[in-house]
């Protein structure tokens, strides 16, 4: 099986005359290959599959690390090369709603009304601008006050899981996304519990300065809270290393410790500063399709790719089954509890 990267230079250099075969190493000729990486996907093996749906929370309370970015770049690069994507934005200001270009002005249908229980998951899911496989369930202003709504429901940090399971298990295996990517509100509320427990694995953007690592450790206690209170399937999979500038010790030296203290955790692409990344969503696209040849949608086709293979390693998928809703589940500690990252003992029989 051929390299695409060769494949595409190869078809490069053929439409290039004769002469100008020293000048293809060129940054612009190089941009244009990549520009072609991109723009023609389809041409290109596509990324595997993985064993079982992926369910993924990007998470972390501090806000500006790329975890909107990410899940957009990442969820548009596996949609490109083939694979099914769903992205749920969980964020109320809705900023992975307007990279993918899905309406989500007061009144569209929401993740509110699916998290509130006025509708399914399935009618709350639009078509977005950037792939056929890539769906969206955008977030609304309405989404701010759910955190207050939800706190006198039964199981309200289980709602978006429930929907989610619903939702699997009534699609036909062949439309079954392959990725599901849940994209996080910059705080450690109900919105991002409800999202923690929702997902199988958690996806951390780190920015390569020092403050992103000053909030960590509290994230990764509240993760460990989860995993002992309302689920035990949790667990982080992946550190995408995002904001990286290559001119500053810096963040090399973030990134060593990064590397040093998470292992085989931390993806080895590393997404750059890049002005392309930032300016996309002011058009309401991703990176990949803003400036396909940018070096920012480079790294995320290769973080994608990384992302994928990884996946085709886990065990098969076992059909999912809705949450039964004629038991509750067990009792859940307290809401400020997890927030705060403060042990709670797990009530007994005795106790109740």
């Amino acid at each position: 099986m051929t390299d695409p990267g060769e494949r595409l230079r190869s078809s490069l250099a053929a439409d290039l005359p004769p002469s100008a075969g020293a000048e293809f190493d060129s940054p612009i000729a190089m941009e244009a290959m990549r520009a072609t990486r991109v723009l023609h996907a389809d041409d290109q093996d596509p990324f595997p599959a993985p064993g079982r749906i992926r369910v993924i929370t990007v998470a972390n309370q501090k806000g500006g690390v790329g975890k909107t970015t990410s899940t957009v770049n990442l969820g548009v690069a596996l949609s490109l090369f083939g694979l099914r994507v769903l992205v749920v934005d969980l964020d109320p200001q809705g900023n992975a709603s307007t990279a993918l270009g899905v309406e989500h002005t007061v009144g569209t249908p929401s993740v509110y009304d699916a998290l509130v229980g006025e509708a399914t998951l399935a009618e709350v899911t639009h078509p977005t601008t950037a792939s056929p496989h890539l769906r969206c369930v955008p977030a609304t202003i309405d989404l701010a006050g759910a955190e207050i709504e939800l706190v006198s429901v039964v199981a309200r940090e289980h709602r978006l899981r429930r929907a989610i399971e619903a939702h699997l298990h009534e699609l036909p295996a062949e439309e079954r996304p392959h990725y599901v990517l849940i994209d996080c509100p910059p705080s450690l509320g109900l919105l991002t519990l409800n999202a923690l427990v929702a997902g199988d694995e958690v996806l951390i953007p780190i920015q390569c300065e020092y403050y992103a690592l000053e909030g960590l450790g509290q994230l990764l206690s509240n993760i460990e809270l989860v995993r002992a209170h309302l689920n035990p399937g949790i667990a982080v999979s992946t550190i995408l290393l995002t904001m990286h500038d290559g001119r500053t010790k810096l963040a090399d030296q973030v990134a060593d410790e990064v590397r040093n203290h998470f292992g085989e955790l931390v993806l080895t692409s590393v997404i750059p500063r890049n002005v392309r990344v930032s300016e996309a969503p002011g058009y309401g696209q991703s990176v990949l399709t803003y400036d396909p040849g940018s070096r920012g949608s480079t790294s995320y086709v290769d973080a994608a790719r990384e992302l994928a293979v990884r996946g085709a390693a886990l065990p098969p998928f076992v059909p999912v089954q809705p949450a039964p809703t004629a038991a509750p589940p067990p009792a859940a500690p307290p809401l400020n509890a997890l927030v705060l990252g403060q042990s709670v003992a797990t009530p007994t029989q005795e106790d109740s």
